[in-house]
């Protein structure tokens, strides 16, 4: 590929009008979701000249103001005019909606980022935004302020030949975001996602910031196998290489990595261009079949699969089974506009093949390793066929019952879900409680009996077995895993209330496992809830205050002042609380409060593993975990 990189090479599709009216159908959503995407589109650009092999080191800092800088040593932006607009081509990809090396000019032959959209969007919703390049011994600046060219592109230096690449700061605009904070963790785990995918491109993110200054550096020579060997961390894994495949056929760049552990469920994730794709698409559905037939054909051959047996299904083989799933290809169709799901035929037939192959061989070469999944596998078929058995009894008598609900649960009498909420309730105390405090027209009750299994360490037939989760799956009204009708939900809020101390957390923590395990659709589409019961009570002069934290409970005696006529409760647990107090702090939609529990699929492998390293066998993964969360206080799923 020529390494050349100029104006001629950039081309313009259209202006820059929309971006700062219409924010969120560029960016997603101006939320701090929408704030730390800016960062990714820059980062994004620097990692396309990786991908063309002119890039090894990629640095992002959080200055002290909260702007962004982003450093490559890639070619540099071009600084020649463009032969259409008539001024630098580096002002052309500012300034220009869809205007990019990207749009078959020659100069990348895979690319990731919004195609080209990236750098013009976020100088629109930047307050400012400068670049500096380094090129042909000159060093360039230019500056923006709210997307418009304040300065035009001047030379401020010399700087040697051999010196290359791009750097670029921008602030974003606080008058578009919701917040301008930038959080160094979120930023932390997608550049590491980024560094797994390039193999041998070292990414540094520092934080300069007053009383957070710290740095971290993310470079991975093993690339994908690194990032199984990540992800597993906090699992037993069944054997210790990774199973690694790779190759190019018509043009699609393919790299899989595999690895078994003792769990049950699986963690596979698929990228184009390293794009997360939360949705697959033709690439997951290539590598899903070819993994299917490759170890079915290997079972019956080598008679680890007798012959009245039946063959395994992908579910079977792929339990316990952490994957990544990367493909690089010059033009990606992605289905929908996020980008969540991979629509080219090629990328299909391309990781159907190169995984086939390599796989077979891999098998073959590593007979014990083989036998291991195989076992695993023939395992799981066994367990999935008593599952199966429960599930239809359940069905069954359910037809016959018509469709009976748990014998605990106190149903409300609306039957619109939209109206409805349920209220998951710890103990049979706080339960009765929450009975008599309620709406009956639009709130139900399920208590439950202590803690739930812990779905991490179980497989599908257990799951079934379980009377708690079983009491869950018929009130909820959806089924789960491949039965999950999100249609026949019944009620639009399901709200988890627990006691404000170590074994609520853990009651919580059980069930948001199992629901993002096995129901995840309903904490995507934001229908589950965190109860917030208050600590204290405070009465003075037959006045009383709720407080939800210890701030809280500061700041009510500083205003009530602080004296003997102060009566202060902890509550230890809502079974304290008369059903008055619980309606008035906890259930009254106009005074509650609720958390919603939101899921950034972006952050998928992330979210897998803390669910792993908090619910999982490992304890060292554990205490490392809570010792570097502790000081947060409570966890963001």
């Amino acid at each position: 590929m020529s390494s050349d990189y100029s104006a001629d090479q950039i081309q313009v599709l259209e202006g820059l009008e929309a971006v700062r009216k219409r924010p969120g159908m560029y960016i997603g959503s101006t939320s701090s979701r929408g704030l730390h995407h800016l960062v990714y589109e820059i980062v994004d650009n620097s990692v396309d000249e990786a991908l063309a092999g002119f890039c090894d080191t990629i640095e992002v800092t959080i200055n002290q103001d909260d702007s962004i800088t982003v450093i490559d040593n890639g070619r540099g932006m071009p600084v020649d005019e463009h032969p259409k607009m008539k001024v630098p081509a580096v002002e052309v990809i500012f300034t220009q909606l869809h205007a990019g090396g990207k749009f078959g000019g020659g100069a990348y032959k895979v690319s990731g980022g919004l195609h080209g959209v990236g750098a013009s969007v976020v100088n629109a919703l930047s307050d400012w935004l400068e670049v500096t390049i380094y090129r042909d011994g000159n060093i360039y600046r230019q500056r923006y302020e709210k997307g418009k060219t304040v300065k035009k592109l001047e030379i401020i230096g010399a700087c040697k030949k051999s010196k290359h690449g791009s750097m670029v700061t921008f602030k974003p605009d606080s008058s578009i975001f919701e917040e301008t904070v930038y959080d160094f963790d979120v930023l932390k785990q997608r550049l590491r996602e980024m560094a797994f995918l390039t193999k041998g491109l070292k990414i540094i993110l520092k934080d300069e910031r007053e009383g957070s200054k710290q740095d971290r550096e993310f470079h991975y020579e093993g690339g994908i196998r690194e990032f199984v060997q990540y992800l597993n961390r906090s699992k037993e894994a069944l054997y210790p290489t990774i199973i690694y495949c790779e190759g190019k056929i018509d043009g699609v760049a393919v790299e899989v990595a595999i690895q078994h552990n003792d769990s049950y469920t699986e963690s596979a994730y698929s990228f184009v261009n390293n794009i997360n794709t939360p949705e697959g698409g033709t690439h997951m559905a290539g590598f899903r079949n070819a993994l299917t037939k490759t170890f079915n054909d290997y079972a019956r051959k080598n008679n680890l699969l007798k012959e009245k047996e039946a063959n395994l299904t992908g579910d079977d083989i792929r339990e316990g089974m952490t994957a990544i799933i990367s493909v690089k290809l010059e033009d990606p169709q992605f289905e929908g506009q996020t980008k969540q799901k991979l629509g080219n035929s090629e990328a299909r037939s391309a990781v159907d093949s190169v995984v086939s192959e390599q796989l077979t061989y891999y098998l073959e070469q590593n007979p014990q390793i083989a036998k291991i999944i195989c076992e695993k596998s023939i395992l799981a078929q066994r367990a999935r066929a008593a599952a199966r058995k429960a599930r239809d009894l359940t069905r069954r008598k359910t037809a016959l019952e018509s469709t009976t609900l748990p014998g605990k649960l106190a149903d409300c009498s609306d039957k619109n879900p939209e109206n409805c909420e349920i209220y998951i309730v710890e103990g049979d105390s706080a339960g009765g409680s929450a009975k008599t405090a309620r709406s009956r027209n639009t709130q139900a009750i399920l208590p439950l009996r202590g803690k739930i299994l812990n779905v991490e360490k179980a497989r599908l037939d257990k799951i079934y077995a379980n009377a708690e989760i079983k009491a869950m799956i018929t009130a909820f009204g959806t089924g789960i895993h491949e039965d999950f009708d999100i249609s026949k939900l019944r009620y639009h809020k399901i709200i988890i209330m627990t006691d404000a101390d170590v074994d609520g957390a853990h009651i919580s923590t059980l069930l948001l496992t199992f629901l993002y395990r096995f129901m995840p659709e309903l904490i995507k589409q934001g229908y589950v809830y965190l109860a917030q019961p208050p600590l204290y009570k405070v009465e003075k002069n037959k006045k009383v205050w709720y407080a939800y934290d210890d701030n809280e409970l500061n700041n009510i005696l500083k205003e009530v002042g602080r004296d003997n006529n102060n009566k202060i409760q902890r509550y230890k647990g809502l079974g304290e609380m008369d059903p008055e107090q619980l309606w008035e702090t906890t259930m009254d939609p106009e005074r509650r409060i609720l958390l919603r529990v939101t899921m950034d699929e972006e952050a998928s492998s992330e979210i897998d593993l803390t669910f792993t390293t908090l619910m999982g066998d490992k304890v060292e993964p554990r205490r490392e975990f809570i010792e570097l969360n502790a000081r947060y206080g409570e966890l963001d799923v």
